[in-house]
């Protein structure tokens, strides 16, 4: 299977959901926990799970204004999962984040058709994402269980589940869907 590249900027022009503005504030979490954990451009990213693949990511490089606003990594970490996460759901899946889900719903956002352009959209699916800056296997399979668990409150919705936690040192992503 030919390696799949995903540019993170690009994430403004290929989603509904988040905006441009926010686009541009993930992309930038995203390029600044890659870099601190000293990967370079083309850094091939491992998809593990319920979707499998080799993605090859690209990112503008940071500057140091850029690095001294993420400076807060645990929060960075947070946003630039969710960057990469939608970016893999959008390239991997006939799915697309339609909107984000409000606190205490188990999950962070409603997810869509990709082919569906019409205003209001129809709930597909819903995605929770979580990330780590640098952990093992374990650690990753951990928190996915964790994840898999937190969105069971959301089950009367009756609508498939996806949970991807990013984890930026390897990198790797590790996909469920329940």
């Amino acid at each position: 299977m030919p390696i799949r590249e995903l540019n993170l900027y690009e994430l403004k022009e290929k989603s509904y959901v988040p905006s441009k503005r926010m686009s541009d504030f993930l992309s930038e979490a995203a390029s600044v926990c890659l870099e601190n954990q000293n990967h370079s451009q083309g850094v091939e990213l491992k998809v593990t799970g319920a979707l499998e693949g080799n993605i090859q990511l690209s990112w503008e490089e940071t500057t140091q204004q850029i690095r001294d606003n993420w400076s807060d990594l645990q929060e960075a970490t947070e946003y630039g999962a969710t960057c990469i996460a939608i970016l893999l759901l959008q390239e991997m899946t006939d799915l697309k984040v339609i909107r984000r889900s409000p606190k205490g719903t188990g999950f962070d956002y409603w997810l869509g058709n990709k082919k569906d352009n019409d205003f209001p959209f129809q709930e597909k699916a819903v995605l929770e994402v979580s990330g780590i800056l640098k952990g093992t296997p374990s650690q990753v399979n951990q928190r996915l269980k964790e994840k898999m668990i937190q969105t069971e409150q959301s089950d009367d919705l009756k609508l498939p589940v996806y949970v991807i936690v990013v984890e930026f040192s390897t990198p790797v992503c590790k996909i469920a869907i329940k």
